[in-house]
């Protein structure tokens, strides 16, 4: 089997991960629900991968990174935990529905909502920030690159921007968390909401947010946290104000045990890896004739991304037909985000989305250019 769907999770992952996961669940019991081994075991592995999140994103306080079961929570507790009625927010077509949704809805509430549109490309022009983003506005929130096409977004100069203004700067890192550099600080974020199963490459069912000192969302839930039982009020203090519930520790352990490996090895070491085998498909696949690529891929850097159609065949006929022949995984149709396919004009038969990860080989990229070349050869099949 050859795996191209990494931005939807990992699927080759370290075997530290595996092995950390499961001595977790030999070993550890409730964080913060008790002084017994058991639970001591499990608050170390969580104080552990918090140390390790807040290092490789430079956030200077480990409490102030929180842990959610995924991306998508992170980005609910930012978005509607820092908006209110009358305020206004700034966003792009490129979203995923992580953030649409969750403005959508805020919208209906009486939030003002821009969206900035993108161009045929997937781009959306610097000058669209410089005029949306005005004294006044409340919250920006964009991702930082566009899980459908792997345009990346320039976040340092947009966070600037925010700082300048007043401007609150959410980003959703779902797709570069792990593979690109980012630090709080220097982009001036102050909300990184993050997936931990994808570039991060720990288990499913991790993702956060890490918050800027004097940041503070309200919290989605409330209930359990270990401290302050006697209060009628949630807990203020980070990070137990967003973490209401037991904590996941079997999968933060893997999660830990992820961080500590993309620390050995150098997140940059592992872009440059997933980069070149990028280009390798790149090349391969536009040298083909039938075969319609998608996004600015031109453009540096990107995530390890490729979109594309072949000429006479709907998007989930290739999927299928590349699973099927050459068990070769891919993911096809609109990848939760509809603006942007409206944008690229994809709406309707949606792409075929090849994703690729450090552990992907060069063989496996020229398997896959052998078999869109004979798919884009033969007659089709638009069922």
């Amino acid at each position: 089997m050859i795996y191209f769907d990494s931005a939807a999770t990992s699927f080759y992952r370290p075997p530290c991960v595996r092995e950390a996961v499961a001595e977790a669940i030999e070993r550890m019991g409730n964080a913060g629900r008790g002084a017994h081994g058991p639970a001591l075991e499990a608050a170390r592995a969580i104080y552990r991968a918090r140390t390790l999140t807040a290092s490789l994103f430079g956030v200077a306080d480990p409490g102030h990174v929180v842990f959610t079961s995924n991306a998508t929570e992170a980005l609910n507790i930012a978005i509607g935990g820092l908006l209110a009625p009358g305020e206004t927010a700034v966003t792009t077509a490129m979203e995923h529905n992580s953030v649409l949704r969750p403005l959508y809805r805020l919208q209906k509430q009486g939030v003002r909502l821009n969206v900035l549109p993108a161009d045929r490309k997937g781009r959306v022009a610097p000058e669209a920030f410089e005029r949306a983003v005005v004294p006044g506005t409340r919250l920006v929130v964009v991702g930082h690159a566009s899980n459908l096409c792997g345009n990346v977004q320039q976040i340092r100069a947009l966070g600037a921007l925010c700082r300048e203004r007043g401007a609150l700067f959410v980003v959703d890192a779902a797709q570069t968390a792990g593979a690109l550099p980012i630090d709080m600080a220097k982009d001036h974020i102050d909300v990184l909401c993050f997936s931990g199963h994808k570039g991060l490459l720990g288990p499913q069912g991790v993702g956060g947010l890490c918050l800027r000192e004097g940041v503070l969302p309200r919290p989605l839930k409330v209930g359990g946290s270990g401290v302050q039982s006697f209060s009628h009020g949630h807990p203020a203090c980070l990070p137990e104000a967003l973490e209401a519930g037991t904590a996941n520790a079997h999968a933060l352990a893997g999660f830990a045990a992820a961080l500590a490996y993309l620390q050995e090895q150098g997140v940059q070491a592992l872009h440059a890896r997933e980069t070149a085998l990028c280009e390798r498909l790149l090349a391969g696949v536009r040298a083909l004739e039938g075969v319609e690529v998608y996004g600015d891929v031109d453009a540096s850097p990107r995530a390890a991304i490729v979109a594309l159609n072949v000429k006479g065949m709907s998007s989930a006929a290739v999927a299928d037909k590349l699973w099927e022949k050459w068990n070769i995984c891919v993911r096809a149709g609109a990848h939760c985000a509809p603006l942007a396919h409206e944008a690229l004009g994809t709406a309707a038969r949606g792409v075929v989305r090849f994703s690729l990860s450090p552990f992907n080989t060069p063989q496996q990229v020229d398997t896959a250019v052998v078999a869109l070349g004979e798919l884009a050869g033969g007659q089709g099949d638009a069922a």
